[in-house]
C-alpha cells in the first residue's frame, strides 16, 4: 500500500488500482506483498499482479455538450449535470426524473431541472435502461447544486453500446470546451 500511496494511487481490494484522477487503463503493475503488509523485502512474499477490470476502465467521468456527464462502474452508467450547468443554473427547486425502466436512446430527452432563475430539460449522454433514480433529490434537489458530482447525481443506467462511451468528452476536453463557449 506505501508503494501505491507513493505514487498517487490507491489499491482498492478485489477491484484494481485507480490512480488520483482516474483509473490506470490496462495497467499491470506488481506489488511485493510486503507493501501492503509493512514486511521488509526479505520476509515478502513473492510479488503479486495487479490488474484494471475491464469493468473499471470507464469510470472516468465523460461529458456532452449539453452538460450532463456519465460515470461507467460495473456496466452500469450513474448520470449528473456539470458543475458548470448547475452553476448557471442557479438554485434547483424541483427534479423531474424518469421512471426506472424506461429506455433512453443517447440524447433522448429524459427529464427537467427547474431552478429559481430557469428550467433545463436533461438529455441522455448514452442508450440504456433507467436502473435507478437519485429519490433524495425528490426531497432536496438543492443536492444537485451543492454536490453534483457526488450526491447530486439524477439516475442510473444500464450501458447498452459502450462505444458511446468513446464519443463524449473526456473531462480535460470539457473544460476546453467550457473555456470557448464562455469567451
Amino acid at each position: 500500500m506505501a508503494a501505491a500511496a507513493a505514487c498517487g494511487a490507491t489499491l482498492r481490494r478485489g477491484v484494481g488500482l485507480r490512480a488520483s484522477g482516474g483509473f490506470l487503463r490496462g495497467a499491470r503493475l506488481a506489488f511485493p506483498a510486503s507493501a501492503a503488509s509493512g514486511l521488509l523485502p526479505a520476509q515478502a512474499a513473492p510479488a503479486r499482479l495487479l490488474s484494471a477490470s475491464p469493468a473499471l476502465l470507464h469510470a472516468a467521468r465523460r461529458f456532452t455538450d449539453k452538460h450532463e456527464w456519465v460515470s461507467v462502474e460495473n456496466s452500469i452508467g450513474t448520470v449528473g449535470i456539470s458543475n458548470f450547468a448547475q452553476e448557471a443554473l442557479g438554485d434547483v427547486v424541483y427534479c423531474s426524473l424518469p421512471d426506472i425502466g424506461t429506455k433512453l436512446n443517447k440524447q433522448d430527452e429524459f427529464g427537467a431541472l427547474e431552478s429559481v432563475k430557469a428550467a433545463s430539460e436533461l438529455y441522455s449522454p448514452i442508450t440504456g435502461e433507467v436502473t435507478e433514480i437519485n429519490t433524495a433529490l425528490a426531497d432536496t434537489p438543492g443536492l444537485v447544486n451543492k454536490s453534483c458530482y457526488q450526491d447530486g447525481w439524477l439516475m442510473k443506467m444500464t450501458v447498452a453500446n459502450p462505444s458511446e462511451l468513446d464519443e463524449l468528452m473526456t473531462e480535460d476536453a470539457y473544460e476546453k470546451y467550457i473555456k470557448s463557449i464562455e469567451e
